[in-house]
Parts: C-alpha cells; sequence; structure tokens
C-alpha cells in the first residue's frame, strides 16, 4: 500500500533518518518506537505528505486515503461539538444537498422526454445510489456512537467547542478522522488527551478496523493490544519487527545478545587469523597459508553492533527560595462557564514543600482548579496565595506557546539572565539538547523535544511553587523517570496534574480527587489512595459509574433509614422505567407507520404519471425527515430505559 525507500532527512548538516526502508500494507498494525527526537512524528509527517525528505521517496497509489493526527493541530471554535464533527462528511453532505438541488430541478422541468430530462433522472438515480453506498442515510448514529465512544455525552453535542479543553478538542479532531474511515490511520500520541474507557474503545476500533494502522504512543498497553508489528527508529535506521511492542522488547534482547555472541566470535576470528599473518608473513613455507588467509581476511562480511543510545536527560531543579507555610488556600471556591459549572464550593490548603497530585476524570476540572489558583480564570469564593510564592506553571500546551521560528539556543537565550548566560550550553546539553541540536529550529522539535525544551525555560525561572499539568505526555520511559526524580528531589512545593500512576508514585505525599464538581483529599501516597479506592490503576476513576453516593450515605444511616431510602429511589425508578417503556412503545408504533407511508410513496414515484407532481417529492423527503427523527427519539428512549434497568439491578 506505501512503500518507504531510503528516507534520508537532514536539518542543517545532521541527519535524523539514514536511508530508512519498509513497506506498510493493508492489514498492518504498526507502533513507531524510538526515544523523544528519532523522528517517529516527522515520519509520520513525511508518510501524511506534510513534510519531504532530504531524499528517498514515499510510493502509494493515489487512491489511498490517509488519516493523520498529529500531536499538535489549530482547531475550530466556530461550530457546536456535532456539528464541527459532522464536516467529516462534507463529502457525503456535498451529495445529499446535490441530490435536493436535481429532486428540485426534476420536479420543475416538462419536458419528461428530452434527453436532458433523462440525464437528470440518470444522474439522480445514480448520485442517491453512491451516498447510500457511502452511508449518508447512517452519518448522525455514526457521529453519534462515535462521540460517546470518545468520552462525550449527549449533553455535550450541542455545546460550543470553544467551551472545551484542548484535550477534548483533540478528541472532536480524532473523531472526525475516525468518521472518514481512512485506507490508513496515522496517529501521533492519540492516548495523551483520553481517558481509559475512551482508550478501550479505541482499541477495539483500531482493532477491528478493516485499513492499516502507524501509530505513535508511550502507552505500553494500547501498543500490545492494537499493533501486530513494531518498528524502532534508533540512532538513524529503523529495525522492523514483525511483533507487538511487549514481544519486540524480548526480541530485540535476543538479536542484541545474539549479534554481541557473533561480533565477539567473529573480532576472535579475526585477531588469530592477523596474528597468524604477521607471525608467517616472511616464511615460504607459509607463503599458501598466509595468501589464502588474507583473502579471507578481504572477503569476510563484517558484524556490526547496533550502536545503543543511551542518552538520557539529567534534570536537577535549582534550590527554592522559602515562601511562607500556606503556599494557597481555597475557601468555598466556584467556577462556571456560563450555566456550566464545573467546580463547586471548593475547599483546599496547600503548603510549603507538598507534593500534590490533582486525580480524577477528564474534564472533571483539575486544570481549571490549577489555572485559578495561577489567576488565569476568574471564580466565586476565595483564594490565598501564601507570601514570597513564586509560581511557575507548565502547562499542557506549553509546548505549543513557543516561537517556532527561533532556535533551541535562541529559546533559551531570550530568558537567560545573569551567570546563567554562560552556562546556557551546559544545560541544554543535561536535557540532551547536544552539538547541532541546539540550532534546530523550535518547529522541527519533536512533541518530547518541545516539552524538554519548556521544562528548562521553567528551571531558569526564579520559582518555589511548580504546578505541573500532565508533563509526561509526550516523553519517553527515561525522560519520564528523571523527571520524577528531580521533581521528587526540589525542596519546593509542586502540584502535578496527572493520570500515570507510575509517576506519581513515589512523589506525591498528598492526593486530591476531583469528581461531581467537588474535591476530596486524601493523605498520603498514590498507592495509598489506590488501595483505599479499591482501583487497580488511577485511570480506573474513569470507569467509575457516575453516582455511588447512596453507598455512602447507607453506610452512616440506620437499617431503617436505609431501607426507606433503598425502596424511595427503586420507586422512582421503577416510574421512570414504565414512562419509557411506553415511549419506546409509542415511538416504534410511528416508525412501523411512517415506513409504511414511505413504502406507499415508493410505490407512488415508481408510477410515471406522478412525475410531474412536485407535492409528491416534497412529502417523501419529509418522511424520511419526520422517520430519521423518531429513530433518534427510540434510541435515546432505549439507552435511557437500559441504565436504569442497570442502576436498578446494582
Amino acid at each position: 500500500m506505501i512503500s518507504v525507500d531510503q528516507l534520508v532527512v537532514s536539518f542543517g548538516g545532521y541527519d535524523l533518518f539514514k536511508g530508512v526502508s519498509f513497506l506498510i500494507t493493508p492489514k498492518d498494525r504498526i507502533g513507531l518506537t524510538g526515544k523523544n527526537g528519532a523522528g517517529k512524528s516527522t515520519l509520520l509527517k513525511i508518510l501524511a505528505g506534510k513534510q519531504l525528505p532530504s531524499e528517498g521517496t514515499v510510493a502509494q497509489p493515489k487512491d489511498v486515503r490517509i488519516g493523520y493526527l498529529p500531536q499538535h493541530m489549530v482547531v475550530s471554535n466556530t461550530k457546536s461539538v456535532f456539528e464541527e464533527t459532522r464536516t467529516a462528511f462534507d463529502e457525503i453532505l456535498s451529495m445529499k444537498h446535490e441530490i435536493e438541488r436535481l429532486n428540485n430541478e426534476i420536479a420543475t422541468r416538462e419536458d419528461y422526454e428530452s434527453d436532458s430530462y433523462m440525464k437528470l433522472i440518470h444522474d439522480v438515480t445514480d448520485l442517491n445510489d453512491r451516498y447510500l453506498m457511502f452511508g449518508g442515510t447512517n452519518m448522525e448514529a455514526e457521529i453519534e456512537q462515535t462521540l460517546k465512544g470518545l468520552g462525550f455525552e449527549r449533553k455535550d453535542f450541542t455545546r460550543q467547542t470553544s467551551e472545551f479543553s484542548g484535550g477534548w478538542r483533540m478528541r472532536i479532531e480524532l473523531a472526525k478522522i475516525l468518521l472518514r474511515k481512512p485506507d490508513v490511520f496515522l496517529l501521533d500520541e492519540p492516548t495523551n488527551h483520553l481517558d481509559i474507557e475512551s482508550i478501550q474503545w479505541l482499541e477495539d476500533f483500531l482493532s477491528n478496523y478493516s485499513g492499516a494502522v502507524v501509530l505513535v504512543s508511550h502507552d505500553k498497553a494500547f501498543l500490545d493490544n492494537v499493533t501486530n508489528r513494531t518498528i524502532e527508529i534508533s540512532m538513524g535506521r529503523a529495525y522492523d519487527y514483525k511483533a507487538n511492542y511487549s514481544r519486540y522488547l524480548e526480541l530485540r534482547k535476543e538479536n542484541k545478545e545474539t549479534q554481541l555472541a557473533a561480533y565477539r566470535n567473529q573480532q576472535k576470528l579475526i585477531e588469530e587469523t592477523e596474528q597468524f599473518i604477521e607471525r608467517f608473513r616472511y616464511k615460504a613455507t607459509k607463503a599458501v597459508q598466509v595468501q589464502s588467509r588474507s583473502k579471507m581476511l578481504d572477503r569476510l562480511d563484517r558484524i556490526e553492533v547496533e550502536e545503543d543510545d543511551n542518552s538520557r536527560l539529567n534534570i536537577k531543579f535549582p534550590p527554592a527560595i522559602r515562601s511562607g507555610t500556606i503556599v494557597a488556600e481555597c475557601k468555598g471556591l466556584s467556577k462556571s462557564y456560563g450555566d456550566f459549572e464545573v467546580l463547586n464550593d471548593i475547599d483546599l490548603v496547600i503548603e510549603r514543600g507538598d507534593k500534590v497530585a490533582f486525580v480524577g476524570k477528564n474534564g472533571e476540572g483539575k486544570t481549571t482548579l490549577a489555572r485559578v489558583i495561577l489567576n488565569e480564570l476568574d471564580h466565586t469564593g476565595d483564594l490565598k496565595i501564601g507570601h514570597n510564592v513564586k509560581v511557575g506553571y507548565f502547562a499542557q500546551n506549553q509546548a505549543q506557546l513557543m516561537d517556532e521560528n527561533l532556535s533551541v539556543l535562541e529559546t533559551i537565550d531570550q530568558i537567560a539572565v545573569g551567570d546563567v548566560r554562560t552556562k546556557i550550553r551546559d544545560i541544554l546539553g543535561a536535557f540532551m539538547f547536544s552539538g547541532e541540536d541546539v540550532d534546530k529550529k523550535v518547529k522541527v522539535l519533536s512533541g518530547g523535544e518541545r516539552t524538554r525544551l519548556a521544562m528548562i525555560r521553567l528551571m531558569l525561572e526564579p520559582v518555589n511553587f511548580l504546578v505541573m499539568d500532565e508533563p509526561t505526555n509526550h516523553l519517553d520511559m527515561r525522560s519520564k523517570e528523571m523527571l520524577k526524580q528531580a521533581l521528587a528531589e526540589y525542596d519546593g512545593t509542586v502540584l502535578v496534574v496527572s493520570h500515570d500512576r507510575e509517576f506519581l508514585d513515589g512523589l506525591v505525599n498528598c492526593v486530591y480527587e476531583f469528581r461531581h464538581k467537588k474535591v476530596k483529599q486524601h493523605l498520603g501516597g498514590i498507592y495509598d489512595f489506590l488501595q483505599k479506592k479499591k482501583l487497580e490503576s488511577l485511570k480506573e476513576l474513569e470507569q467509575k459509574t457516575v453516582n455511588n453516593q447512596s453507598v455512602a450515605k447507607a453506610e452512616k444511616k440506620p437499617a431503617a433509614e436505609e431501607n426507606k431510602l433503598s425502596y424511595e429511589e427503586r420507586k422512582e425508578i421503577n416510574k421512570s422505567i414504565t414512562r419509557l417503556e411506553k415511549s419506546i412503545e409509542q415511538a416504534e408504533t410511528r416508525i412501523a407507520r411512517l415506513e409504511d407511508d414511505i413504502a406507499a410513496m415508493d410505490a407512488k414515484m415508481a408510477d410515471p404519471e406522478n412525475l410531474n407532481d412536485s407535492s409528491i417529492f416534497e412529502s417523501y423527503e419529509q418522511l424520511k425527515r419526520d422517520l430519521e427523527k423518531v429513530m433518534e427519539q427510540w434510541a435515546e428512549y432505549t439507552e435511557e430505559h437500559e441504565q436504569l434497568v442497570k442502576q436498578k439491578n446494582w
């Protein structure tokens, strides 16, 4: 399907790729792996046609459709969630409008025997067939199914995209790509902004998809569940393994050991042969043997051991100036966006030296509260920032806020002051920007490289309160570990918004759980919190159903009161179930009637005598619209009924 042949990518004399070649076939599920800056995102851009290589070719049939999700993209804010997602069907919608135009023209024509009239009939029939083949009648249902799979609720569909965070808007872009059903998916860190339920849904979708998938991810479980092939980018070369990520690690280790053993044996043979030649070079009786062994060395295919890429991040935050005991305090704090309330009556205290984690489902207000503490958002209630507190903020989109036309060195040189200016190159080297790397433009950096550059900017600020929102999203495993160690050794105060359990383990001593517009404090480390919640991972917070409050209330109430509460709730649920069953029955009756009316109208339209009756076409289109509307109502009633039945049986 796609052939990559001898790709070379160079930046100012530095070779990112040195002759990369591989083939993508229709059923491939490929995981691209390698350290930050190895070229994974660049390779996806080249495959998507967004960037040209310095040398080499990418060949693909003209009709191959590519669906590309980059790490960073500019998203639209002018439409509702549903309307923006529906733009994925622009081609189908265009067909629909053309069909309507042709039908209107047919309704006004009277030259039924003319060639142009017959051509109109032929065109509208052909277009109708294509519209049905491309799934035009299922468009609304597919949009709804995809948005819900990615974590949106039905009430979100009519909200403006501008009301959502960058992570949720990325989900909208992902939904559009999925709905276009491309032949090849190119996905760059698609799980960064997804909760566990959405990740599992995406895993199922990609696993069952008929096309090819090429993805970059640092989520090992996701790679294992989706991929059947791994391409490692290391030191400018590509190494292809017909296995998922976990098996690739095993095979890579085995190959390395085999390669090293063969290399050592060959080196021993070469050494012994060279010693023989040197020893008997001038003895006439050994001339034949010397010449033979010399030719053997010349013909020998020398084994080269793959060079290990052992570069790693070296972070150490500077000592923090002393602040007051209370770093940040919220009392009765609430935050709304118009009528949409995110946080309600929050009380929270962060003290000097605390290492705090904000955890919970996406959209529960973690980033919002962090920005309120930073005085970036207005609010109601009281917020107090302590004496001599200097805040350093790493936002989710921090890497996107830098000037793309500056080089790495220029970006840091802009903010460095005093003696630090003499140590800029040393600091850059500690963050794996060495040699010619410092002259790279920001626009050519990978997501991980941009994150590292943003970390340097943060370190150069004289702060004692670090607020970090998803700092590990684009970092590889080694870089995550080094950042965690640096934060653990930091003597200031740290607030981290993260879903990454392994990153938070051993780092934080206080966990704030965000749920239902409220915040609950859990003292201790992340595993203490997980044990209390009886969760296997942080992300299971996002799998919990909406409300367990009745259980908590029941534990505090006497048995009689508990039974009364249970009876009242069950009574209300039964009422709702009965109401919905009646609504479902009425909807099914109306659907059957509308389908009969449409069938009758089909028979009328087949009669040539009715071709000049425009009212028939108008009635037919209205019936179809009515049927689509009732079908949507029936789906809503059915889904709500199923949820209530489950709730009743808990």
